[in-house]
């Protein structure tokens, strides 16, 4: 990637509101920017950033202002999930699904939302058997970014940052541990 394209996927990915919802149809908000100042992927694909943020990207990347892409989704206020406890049966899938970590929970155990980390991604609400999760209104009648801060986008991109890397070092230990788990077995059953 050149410097410049770089500079540019930085500028877009800061300007994204970092749900990291995957709306926009990438895996997150750094791979949406990059696809946008590499790819010329369309800058109309982010609903929690709403039109203002529609407006930013195109202004940073100079190309038009588009309208929102429907397909993606629509500008909406910034919702909360809401873990009913009564019905949670601390599956921990909601807490893996969370980019953020804005679940925490243990087995078996009930689960909860940290309000303050939840960036309303919806990523939580699939992946629920019990359907305990629901969503409810964070911003009154605000949306876009009238209803997210520079602040929250930036605390949300340095948890989102924190998942990540937690995640692969968790697969890299569990290779290194098959890989011994596999090594030991051949030392003890040596083919003939």
């Amino acid at each position: 990637m050149s410097t410049a394209g770089q500079a540019l996927a930085d500028a877009l990915d800061s300007a994204l509101p970092q749900t990291q919802c995957t709306r926009c149809g990438y895996p997150d908000c750094s791979r949406y920017a990059s696809a946008i100042a590499l790819d010329g992927a369309p800058l109309n694909q982010c609903p929690p950033g709403g039109q203002e943020g529609v407006t930013r990207l195109a202004q940073l990347a100079g190309r038009p202002v588009l309208p929102l892409n429907p397909l993606n989704g629509t500008e909406g206020i910034r919702q909360l999930a809401v873990i009913d406890e009564a019905w949670c049966i601390g599956c921990t899938l909601c807490v893996d699904a969370c980019p953020v970590d804005a679940i925490v929970g243990a087995p078996k155990l009930m689960h909860t939302v940290i309000e303050a980390h939840c960036t309303g991604c919806e990523l939580c609400i699939p992946v629920c058997p019990v359907d305990c999760i629901a969503l409810h209104p964070a911003s009154g009648p605000r949306t876009g970014w009238a209803a997210w801060s520079a602040t929250q986008a930036q605390a949300a991109r340095q948890r989102y940052a924190a998942h990540r890397e937690r995640g692969q070092r968790k697969a890299e230990e569990e290779a290194q541990r098959l890989e011994a788990l596999a090594r030991a077995r051949s030392r003890h059953n040596p083919a003939r």
